[in-house]
């Protein structure tokens, strides 16, 4: 395979690498690992894969608020990112135990459909946009994520998920990927 000549390329061949990875993981969990905990989390591996299609699902949202904002006063943004970080006590609950109850909809049956229709979404996104636009970014609410920073580019943007799920991927217990 030839490497991505352009970031909008690099970002679309990550997002291919996931979708590949996450049906290859799918395929492969053993029954008996599926409620089996992870390492350092409080979830199941099934949770936990959830957790990592909705690391995709946020940035579907994130990419509105970013068009949002653009057309804000940057007070007023600032502002707005300040009220987020201020919520990460309670985002933290909600990503947790949502994530616990989405995995019992979009379980180990659903969830890899729902990670195509979403990286769909994302590569549609992606080729819509110039390669000038990548560049342009906003404030994020850092405290939410590691892989958030105060001020993220559309590129950014596009390049986390695959960040969260690389991260959350080490901490599954599943017996292929040991």
């Amino acid at each position: 395979m030839a490497e991505p000549n352009t970031e909008r390329e690099a970002l679309s061949a990550d997002l291919d690498r996931v979708r590949r990875d996450f049906h290859q993981l799918l395929d492969h969990t053993k029954p008996d690992e599926w409620r089996k905990p992870t390492q350092g989390t409080r979830w199941t591996n099934e949770q936990l894969l959830f957790h990592m299609v909705f690391g995709y699902m946020i940035v579907q949202k994130l990419l509105i608020l970013a068009r949002v904002s653009g057309h804000l006063p940057k007070p007023i943004t600032h502002r707005y990112m300040s009220l987020l970080n201020a919520a990460t006590g309670p985002f933290d609950a909600i990503n947790y135990h949502g994530s616990c109850l989405a995995a019992r909809v979009f379980n180990r049956n659903r969830m890899g459909a729902k990670l195509d229709r979403v990286i769909d979404s994302l590569q549609r996104s992606l080729n819509r946009l110039r390669d000038s636009d990548l560049q342009r970014g906003m404030p994020y609410p850092d405290r939410w994520d590691p892989y958030f920073h105060n001020y993220m580019t559309l590129a950014d943007l596009f390049a986390y998920p695959g960040q969260h799920y690389n991260h959350h991927r080490k901490q599954l217990t599943l017996e292929t990927i040991q």
